[in-house]
């Protein structure tokens, strides 16, 4: 019975306890679909909230992106408005000139109706006094023309020539006579001993084993040297001689002492060639220095630019025709002073520009041109006068001379390199030159023959004697020598001579 009782309030127990939880779990359930339902309304609010900024920010970016299109609209607009302002402007500026060239045309036009009618007046009055002339003298207009052109061609030939004869006499004897006396006078008063120099491009070494060690382990010392001085060294069979080569003649004695004192220094090796260039570079450039000042002492020439000075130094191993430069241009400063002193000139700037004439030659390898129009350039460059700058491009007939200095500097020029091989040309120029000569000549009435001989510096010209008379020879010769002058270019002086020869001839029978 207890059994059973125990029994009965277990179930009882049992069916409360089912019933207790059945209904918490439903109310569990409700509790979670409500909860799922106001998540699910808060993850939607937050997504349209993410929206809307996400386009509350593109919004602001096609805003700013539009501004910035506008801003650009506005400055193009600017610009056009601008530039149709200056349109407008220009436009308005090329009708008043072209108002202007309407007026200036019309003027013109009137000037050339009153010209032409002044000219029909003044060819109608001259022709009036010709047919006046004409009545008079009983002749028509071509037989007074003819009758008067040769009266007045055989009057003036014969008085031009016997006035070319009388006058042209006195002239060269003075002019030869005064010229002799400057120059000779100028020769004497200066007197400088010359020496020929040649660029020694050669070095000695002690031994043969020498040359290996310049060469170096595969040629390493060799191609340093060459990088760093710019010459060409050249080792072959030769005892005892190293050779230097290079166009440069500075760069050349600076490549020959460089390896004179890396012989005698015996440590040769890339770094060790490096110091030892770099060093006699540094002494090299004081020494051209050094020699530039000594060079203006020696020829008393003051307020020189520094790179003239050095330029002028470089010019100590610059040889042209076996003659140094330096002490040529040394020589023709003092010559030009002492010609110009003859003729009462300013010996101090006639030392300048023959100091300074030959300046180009220390630079015509780094710039294009001759000598002459390279110095003339540096010399304007830094800063010298109009006189030297002319004279230094002038002083080898290259530009016609407008100094009397140009003149003075040439001459001095040709006195200092007065010996053979100083002149060279081409011999195609050389042959050119003889065939223009000759053919200028050929080119005058009565001529039968001419030659030119003294290596172009003499033209001999044989003349019929039947057409030419002496005087009118004379007018020739006179009339050759100005042709020449004006229509050939040549150095120094030609000597124009015409031969005229009578023969008469009899047989005895």
């Amino acid at each position: 019975m207890e059994y059973a009782i125990g029994g009965v309030i277990g179930l009882v127990v049992g069916l409360l306890i089912d019933r207790l939880y059945k209904a918490g779990a439903y109310k569990t359930r409700t509790q979670l679909l409500e909860q799922a339902e106001i998540d699910a309304q808060n993850y939607r609010k937050d997504q349209e909230l993410a929206l809307k900024e996400d386009l509350l920010k593109r919004r602001e970016k096609l805003e700013q992106k539009l501004d910035e299109a506008k801003d650009a609209l506005r400055t193009r607009e600017r610009e056009v408005d601008q530039r149709e302002i200056h349109l407008k402007e220009l436009n308005s500026d090329f009708r008043k000139k072209e108002q202007m060239l309407q007026t200036t045309q019309q003027k013109l036009s009137e000037r050339a109706k009153a010209m032409d009618a002044r000219q029909k007046e003044l060819t109608r009055v001259l022709n009036e006094e010709q047919e006046q002339l004409y009545k008079i003298s009983e002749l028509n207009r071509d037989s007074a023309k003819a009758l008067l052109l040769k009266r007045l061609e055989t009057e003036l030939s014969d008085e031009v020539g016997a006035l070319i004869m009388k006058h042209e006499s006195e002239v060269k004897t003075n002019c030869d006579q005064q010229a002799r006396e400057i120059i000779g006078m100028a020769v004497q008063r200066y007197a400088s001993a010359h020496t020929s120099e040649i660029a020694v491009s050669t070095v000695d070494i002690p031994s043969d084993e020498m040359k290996g060690r310049i060469i170096g382990r595969e040629g390493r010392n060799i191609r340093a040297f060459e990088k760093e001085t710019g010459v060409d060294v050249i080792v072959d069979d030769t005892p005892g001689v190293v050779i230097i080569s290079a166009f440069d003649s500075v760069r050349r004695e600076i490549g020959k002492i460089s390896l004179a004192k890396l012989i005698q220094d015996g440590r040769i090796h890339p770094t060790r060639i490096e110091e030892i260039v770099a060093e006699t570079q540094r002494e090299m450039d004081e020494h051209i220095r050094k020699l530039g000042i000594e060079a203006c002492e020696e020829a008393g020439i003051r307020g020189l630019h520094e790179k003239v000075i050095y330029l002028m130094g470089r010019l100590h191993f610059r040889v042209s025709y076996s003659q140094n430069v330096r002490q040529h241009s040394i020589e023709v400063a003092h010559l030009t002073g002492l010609l110009a002193e003859q003729l009462g000139l300013d010996a101090t700037l006639a030392r300048r520009c023959g100091f300074l004439h030959d300046i180009g030659k220390a630079a015509d390898h780094e710039m294009e041109g001759g000598h002459p129009a390279v110095g003339a350039e540096l010399l304007k460059r830094y800063g010298e006068g109009e006189e030297v700058v002319h004279a230094a491009a002038g002083h080898h007939d290259d530009i016609r001379p407008e100094h009397i200095y140009t003149v003075l500097v040439a001459a001095a020029d040709a006195i200092s390199a007065a010996r053979p091989g100083a002149r060279r040309e081409t011999l195609e120029k050389y042959v050119r030159r003889l065939e223009e000569l000759e053919g200028l000549a050929c080119g005058f009435p009565g001529v039968e023959q001419a030659f030119a001989v003294q290596a172009g510096r003499e033209i001999r010209i044989i003349v019929d004697s039947n057409q030419i008379n002496d005087r009118q020879a004379r007018k020739m010769t006179r009339d050759i020598a100005t042709a020449i002058e004006q229509s050939l270019t040549y150095p120094g002086e030609i000597k124009v001579t015409v031969l005229r020869e009578t023969r008469t001839i009899e047989y005895a029978k």
